[in-house]
């Protein structure tokens, strides 16, 4: 599978967060070709600032390989992480992160540039505009 088939796959999660009324960000994490954990937003369901898709991602691959450490996974989320996810992404010493949607606002680059683990791979833009249109119907129904 490419990148574009496993964003594919975090943007289904991000649609399930739509369908829910969470903001729409979804995320799934591969491990040697192999999808390990699938997350959405859970901010409201959880009354929880904290559930962003990426924290719930990284916790389910976590248990799910039994250590806390991600060095051999891609982490795929449909827009751009804000720099609490992407401090747990460092933590977890990510091997890759790849993400969609660009965001100018609360995206980690705009505050944290540097925060990200030195020998994470990043790769933005894959399926950006599929991502950014989810957003943006998401916000224009709150208005």
């Amino acid at each position: 599978m490419t990148d574009i088939d496993y964003m594919k796959q975090a943007l289904a999660e991000a649609h399930k967060a739509y369908e829910a009324d969470e903001v729409p960000i979804g995320a799934v994490i591969v491990c040697k070709g192999r999808i390990i954990a699938r997350a959405h937003n859970l901010t409201e369901m959880l009354n929880d600032v904290t559930a962003h898709a990426e924290m719930q991602a990284i916790t389910a691959a976590a248990t799910g390989i039994g250590g806390k450490y991600l060095n051999d996974c891609t982490l795929y989320v449909t827009v751009e992480p804000c720099p609490m996810c992407a401090g747990a992404i460092a933590w977890a010493q990510l091997g890759r992160l790849v993400y969609g949607a660009g965001d100018e606002k609360r995206g980690y680059r705009r505050y944290s540039p540097d925060v990200l683990h030195p020998k994470t791979e990043v790769v933005a833009g894959v399926c950006a505009d599929e991502a950014a249109e989810l957003m943006k119907k998401f916000f224009a129904g709150k208005r």
